[in-house]
């Protein structure tokens, strides 16, 4: 897995420390972090351990799925990392300077120094995968540090919540299992019962792009599209790994691109595969927003 790429962050942090501090950070291992928190909380931590981003914002629905699973596995990880969450609409600089184009967004950050990781809602298991590659490439540049819970934070009695629809909650245990059959099963039991539920809508697209792509060769698909570019079920399968991958923009311009050359039913199938794409990312995105225009271009 490759961890290449950079933002500059020099107007967020006119300086940095050169080298890792020998003990242990202090702190807890998710933190809400803001501009005036990001020298410490980001930069300054990442000498000692890899900070790991999460950049989201209250109406984006993926980031209702993705979050949870960070921040259960930054848990899990036991300090080895932090999970910083950073709401892009408050921290409208931090996410001009992370050059964000959609959410959720996650990078990490090693020694100041950040890496961008992937966007959209991805399964715990390839969630796991990209923080074991940060971890490795954290110890090559000798960060190698823990960070302790903070010991006044846990004592905190959280307030009571609602509970859980059950529905939900299998919901979500599902595509931490990477069962999108069950995970398409529960959100669908949801949208029964409330069809304007936003995050069952969000979900059941997702998993239902999970089955989809199933166990396709991402460059293989990719490639057999472009050979074959008015191909309707090359195209859409295409599309849909390049969104799996979270690289939606490219996904989105796939099947508007489709679209243009395409009529009849084949029109159809790929505006119909591109609504549902656009209910994973969620319809408030600003990319959606974009890929509407486009498609509307391409229509008419």
């Amino acid at each position: 897995m490759s961890l290449r790429g950079a933002v500059d962050l020099g107007a967020l942090s006119a300086q940095r420390e050169a080298a890792a501090k020998a003990v242990d950070a202090p702190g807890g291992v998710v933190v809400e972090v803001t501009e005036a928190s990001f020298q410490a909380d980001v930069i300054d931590q990442s000498m000692t351990v890899p900070v790991i981003i999460d950049l989201w914002a209250d109406w984006c629905e993926p980031c209702k799925t993705l979050s949870p699973i960070l921040e259960k596995l930054a848990g899990e990880y036991a300090g080895k990392w932090v999970l910083a969450k950073i709401d892009v609409e408050a921290e409208q600089r931090i996410g001009a300077a992370f050059q964000v184009q959609s959410i959720p967004s996650v990078f990490a950050v090693i020694k100041g120094q950040p890496l961008p990781l992937f966007q959209g809602a991805v399964p715990e298991e390839q969630a796991r995968q990209y923080l074991d590659a940060v971890l490795a490439e954290a110890a090559k540049a000798g960060v190698t540090g823990t960070v302790a819970a903070d010991p006044i934070a846990e004592e905190v009695t959280e307030p009571e919540r609602d509970p859980i629809d059950p529905d939900l909650e299998a919901a979500y245990q599902a595509m931490e299992a990477s069962d999108w059959a069950a995970a398409a099963q529960a959100f669908g039991n949801i949208l029964q019962r409330d069809p304007a539920d936003a995050v069952a809508k969000a979900g059941l697209a997702s998993a239902e792009l999970y089955q989809r792509v199933g166990s396709a060769d991402p460059a293989a698909a990719v490639t057999a599209a472009t050979e074959n570019p008015t191909d309707v079920v090359a195209v859409m399968l295409a599309a849909d790994v390049v969104a799996a991958g979270g690289d939606f923009p490219a996904a989105f311009a796939r099947l508007v691109d489709g679209v243009r050359v395409t009529a009849g039913d084949d029109r159809a199938k790929l505006r119909e595969r591109l609504l549902d794409l656009f209910e994973v990312v969620g319809p408030e995105d600003p990319m959606v927003t974009r890929a509407r225009s486009d498609l509307a271009n391409a229509l008419f």
